[in-house]
């Protein structure tokens, strides 16, 4: 399974945390984000995201359809991740779009399976793998975006 974890973009302050919009930078570094998974990403994704408007709007370039997941908002655990991801037998590879802590939590569970404070860069995008050698459950870290980069 691939599991692409796509941290939200710069957003604005803002007192209401579900309705903070992207500022005109977290805007064009998810367009190149965007553009970079459109030709990378793997067959059959699925697209989940955060209900908060920044993580729509992060998204909204991409041109995918995609789901508004309750579990995956700013207070999500890792096992709310999990749980929505379907980590690590999910039949279709999947696109997680939203927010830290929760997914530098699960990024760092996954690769050294500890859960510690792991941060993902705003509008970065982390793409893991989960595969079995010789009989070993193993995870890979295929790629790491950051906006700024592309």
């Amino acid at each position: 399974m691939d599991l692409l974890l796509w941290r939200h973009a710069e957003a604005e302050d803002g007192e209401n945390d579900f309705e903070r919009a992207l500022t005109e930078r977290g805007q064009s570094d998810a367009k190149r984000v965007a553009k970079w998974i459109r030709q990378h990403q793997p067959k059959h994704l699925r697209v989940i995201v955060s209900p908060t408007v920044r993580t729509q709007q992060t998204v909204a370039d991409l041109g995918l359809n995609f789901e508004t997941e309750r579990r995956i908002a700013p207070e999500a655990s890792v096992p709310d991740l999990i749980a929505a991801s379907g980590w690590p037998v999910a039949r279709s590879s999947v696109l997680v779009v939203g927010h830290q802590p929760g997914l530098g939590r699960l990024a760092s569970l996954l690769l050294s399976g500890q859960e510690t404070e792991m941060t993902i860069k705003k509008g970065a995008l982390w793409w893991l793998s989960s595969r079995v050698r010789a009989g070993e459950k193993q995870v890979v870290l295929r790629a790491v975006i950051s906006p700024d980069f592309l």
